[in-house]
This record gives C-alpha cells, structure tokens and sequence, in this order.
C-alpha cells in the first residue's frame, strides 16, 4: 500500500517508517521543511496547521492511508504550555490531514492517541480496556491534553468515506525515546517522586511501529486499540533500569512539591496517574503482541 505518514521525523515515525518498508509499503513523508531528507521514501513538504499548504501539498498525489503521528515535542513536556501545540496538532491538525486525506483518496486514518487520554488519576490495580470512558474531562489543568485525544479520535472515527483507527499507545521508551532519558539522567534532569511515582503502561518505539502496522492491515474501522506492553512499571523503577543499563547514577529522588514546581504537567503524571493497562484487544484483533513483553527486555538492549 502506499501511506501518506504525517510525523516521518518523530520519535515512533522513524521506526514507524523502517517497519513500513520492511513490510514493502511505499511511504509518502510529510514534512514542513524543504531540506529534510529521509532514505527511500518521497517527501512531501506541507504544514498541517496551514490548511491551504497541506491542500498544495498533496495536489496530484494518491495514498492508501494516512497515519498521523504529529507532535510538538523533542523532549518529555515539562508543563502545560509545552503541550499547547501537540493538543493543537491533534485537533486542527487532525481535521486537515482528513482532508488531506480524501484529497489523496485515502481509505484508512490511523492517528496517535495515548493512554493518558483514560485520565490523569489513579485508576486503581484493575487493567483498563477500551471499553473504559477515554477523553472525560475531569475539572483539571490535564483537561486540555485529555480532550485533544479525545478529538483525534472522535474526528477519525466519524469521518465520512474514512475507516479510522486510533491507537492508544502507552508511555513510549526505547531507541531514541531511552536516549533522551538518559542524557537527562547523566545530567541529572530526570528526578522521581520519593515513592518511585505511580503505574505507567509503557510500549518500546519498535513494539508501537510494529502495532502501528499491524493496525493499518488489520485494525477495524471506528475501533481504539491500547498499544502497550505486558507489565506496568512505574516511573521510578522504569528510570532505575535505565540509570543501571547506561551505568549512571540513578535518578534523584524529590518530594513532591518540589516535581510540581518544577515541571506540573510531567508531575500531574507522575505522582496523580496510576493506571495499569490491557492489550488484550491488540492482541486478538490485530494479531500482535510485543516483542518486548516487558521495560526488563527493552532496557536490556542499552547495555550492549
């Protein structure tokens, strides 16, 4: 097939886009600038905030699907206003590239969703599935980021002439996602609560590729799917395996008042979210499971 894929350069779209031309996809690259060059693939140089750009862009060209995996951010976000134009890529941004993709005559959108979208609370030890309230507002400064997810989705799945899919991926780590944590522990910028934090799912960056893929040959039209490993961690134990494969110190340990005026959005996360999620449906549906079932085998591969 050939895939029009929106965030080529990003942390999943890299491996996202090796993935798809092992499986011998032909990939149209989305880009904003002139001068990104990515090997084997066709680039496509249009803004997805720009309506009329994205329209030129794509003028004459023809795509299967498109996968939208467009986010604002180079590091993990620290506050609020570092997700204020990740949330406005997953609404405007999203209902251009439906466009986008008519224009091309695409029968299938895959977009990135996250599993925070289920809610910045403790969700308690009971796996979440698919069926639990995804996008709730719940009266707090997350509301934003969770109702940016919820638009993705709800914009995917009711699109005219569309078959879209949404893909709930788990706290990314691995490859470029373990690099940046830790060059972030070496300095030591990347601080715990305390107590370790809360429960996070999580998914390697090839795991989610491979899902991805999975999805776009497999996924049912207007379905969510949690992408995300066997085995919830939290932050704390997650960063200590890092810190002990990379062989640096391990990450510091703060109080929690310290986290929140230094980075609230990532201690909104940290501290007030726990949730263990399932990939159940991933599984059966989609007929993939992930390669690294667990953070123990995808950390292990920064020690060679």
């Amino acid at each position: 097939m050939k895939v029009l894929l929106a965030g080529a350069t990003g942390a999943i779209g890299r491996p996202l886009l090796t993935a798809l031309r092992t499986a011998g996809h032909e990939v149209l690259a989305l880009t904003r600038t002139s001068d990104t060059r990515l090997p084997g693939v066709r680039m496509v140089v249009g803004d997805v905030l720009d309506r009329r750009s994205l329209l030129r862009a794509v003028d004459g060209l023809s795509a299967d699907v498109v996968i939208h995996q467009l986010t604002a951010l180079s590091k993990a976000p620290a506050t609020y206003a570092d997700m204020e134009m990740t949330n406005t890529l997953r609404t405007t941004g999203t209902a251009h590239l439906l466009e986008a993709a008519r224009a091309v005559g695409a029968r299938r959108f895959l977009t990135q969703s996250m599993v925070p979208g289920y809610g910045f609370v403790d969700h308690g030890t009971r796996p979440l599935t698919e069926a639990d309230p995804f996008g709730r507002p719940r009266g707090s400064k997350a509301d934003p980021v969770v109702e940016a997810m919820r638009a993705t989705e709800q914009q995917v799945f009711t699109a005219d002439g569309i078959e879209g899919i949404a893909l709930r991926y788990g706290a990314f780590y691995g490859l470029t996602g373990s690099e940046g944590f830790v060059t972030a522990l070496r300095a030591g910028k990347l601080p715990v609560p305390r107590d370790g934090g809360g429960t996070m799912s999580w998914i390697h960056l090839a795991d989610a590729a491979a899902a991805t893929v999975a999805a776009m040959d497999k996924g049912v039209a207007g379905q969510a799917y949690n992408i995300v490993d066997d085995e919830p961690v939290t932050w704390g134990q997650m960063f200590r395996e890092h810190a002990s494969a990379a062989g640096t110190k391990p990450p510091r340990r703060l109080p929690g008042w310290m986290l929140r005026l230094a980075a609230p959005y990532f201690a909104t996360l940290m501290i007030d979210t726990s949730m263990r999620v399932s990939n159940a449906k991933a599984r059966t549906e989609l007929g993939w499971a992930p390669a690294l079932p667990s953070y123990r085998e995808g950390v292990e591969a920064l020690r060679s």
